[in-house]
């Protein structure tokens, strides 16, 4: 019993930070590196934001506001779950840039972010104590997502160990399911929900349609809620490049699940996604949940109000998710981009002789610097972060969090500076690595 003024919950959420590097990527900030003020300044690449086409959305958006009335319906309330017209223009161009399958407006339900669209959706699907499978490595703060006020319970799911496996995408097996689901039994939980990243977090591995269709007949015919987070859909690498073909021996067509579930037309498939990564508007705050399941749909409706987005934003994501034109052009541009971000990244590691996961997307090159760890524990995986970022400046996202069974694997996000900038990065963490002893 907590002697605090505060509920158990809100104790607990005083001892527990979101993310453990928060406080240092602040301090990094008020360094930042500068080609002449600040040469020697500090270059977080721990966040994951992207900052590599912004300037082409900026223009677009001050002309929505520059040209255009705001109409009346932004002032006043409007459905919880989104509003009628920005709901029909985000199913548009879902269904033109990533399912390539119809998606009906009242399919979809919005919140603000990411973040809540997966509380909300933990929430409602899952009771507490539940269990949620997340393949190894993932995201860190799902933990807080799905625990904090759903009060569902992480289990990562173990398919790998070397980054060298996930050449062929990620190898889960419905062996891997059942193991689970036997363990988490055993435990007194249940299988509630299966959650995917695809292209993934860390590791920008995806699913083959073919594992996709698997996955979710098990979940179907286990009462298991499979939910697919494309928050990265459209920020794919291009594998054919000539220096980048070699990593993919059989490659793997990206085919979106909303494609897939269109077909099923499940109650126990869901998609997630966010305009935060693809579009690099994180602080814009624009989550989605798309589900054929109507009764979660509602209750997602009725319980969503404080989680709203505010009405001028859909008003201006709507003029833009309505401009194909423009969306063409910009999702043009930007995988460009994106790629020589990774070319970047990845030729500095090959020549270190550093081991990395082959991404097909995502905003991250997933790297394994296990040799150069003084233990293979945590306090190793610690200490060696630090003192990248002591040394060099360089703040890498920690280990501690993605569920990952291999210590000394770094997640490094790549589309937060321009190409000049990460140029600088990556020639400080090569004379870093080529003065340390593996």
């Amino acid at each position: 019993m907590n002697s605090s003024s505060l509920s158990n919950k809100g104790f607990t959420a005083t001892q527990t930070p979101a993310r453990v590097d928060m406080k240092i990527y602040f301090e990094a900030l008020e360094n930042l590196y500068h080609p002449t003020e600040n040469p020697t300044g500090a270059l977080p690449m721990n966040v994951a934001e992207n900052h590599l086409c912004w300037e082409m959305l900026r223009e677009r958006i001050q002309k929505v506001t520059r040209e255009n009335d705001i109409p009346e319906w932004v002032a006043s309330y409007t459905d919880p779950s989104g509003a009628p017209s920005f709901r029909e223009a985000t199913a548009g161009f879902l269904s033109k840039f990533l399912f390539k399958a119809p998606v009906d407006p009242e399919s979809i339900a919005f919140s603000s972010g990411a973040t809540s669209v997966i509380e909300m959706t933990a929430f409602l699907l899952a009771n507490p104590g539940d269990t949620a499978v997340i393949p190894a490595p993932s995201y860190p703060v799902y933990t807080g997502d799905i625990g904090v006020v759903p009060s569902v319970k992480r289990y990562d799911l173990q398919t790998h160990t070397e980054v060298s496996e996930l050449r062929n995408g990620v190898p889960i097996s419905i062996d891997n399911l059942e193991k689970s689901k036997t363990e988490i039994e055993e435990a007194g939980s249940r299988f509630k929900m299966l959650i995917l990243t695809t292209p993934d977090n860390p590791t920008g591995a995806i699913y083959s349609e073919e594992q996709l269709r698997e996955i979710a007949d098990w979940c179907i015919q286990n009462k298991v809620h499979l939910i697919v987070n494309e928050i990265y859909g459209l920020s794919q690498i291009d594998i054919t490049h000539p220096e980048l073909k070699a990593d993919y021996p059989d490659p793997i067509e990206f085919v979106s699940f909303g494609k897939l579930m269109a077909e099923y037309q499940s109650p126990f498939l869901h998609f997630w996604y966010s305009f935060s990564k693809d579009l690099g508007i994180s602080g814009f705050r624009v989550g989605l949940v798309h589900s054929h399941n109507q009764e979660f749909l509602g209750a997602y409706r009725n319980a969503g109000m404080g989680h709203s987005i505010s009405n001028f934003t859909q008003w201006i994501m709507q003029e833009v998710m309505a401009d194909h034109a423009f969306l063409e052009s910009y999702f043009s541009a930007y995988p460009k981009e994106l790629t020589q971000s990774y070319l970047i990244v990845i030729r500095t590691l090959r020549e270190m002789g550093i081991d990395y996961s082959p991404s097909y997307g995502s905003l991250f090159v997933w790297m394994d610097i296990s040799r150069f760890l003084t233990e293979k524990t945590e306090k190793g995986e610690e200490e060696i972060w630090l003192d990248i970022y002591e040394k060099t400046g360089i703040l890498i996202t920690p280990a501690n969090g993605f569920g990952h069974q291999k210590r000394g694997l770094f997640r490094m996000v790549i589309t937060g500076m321009d190409h000049e900038t990460l140029q600088v990065a990556m020639d400080r963490l090569k004379t870093y690595f080529s003065e340390k002893k593996a």
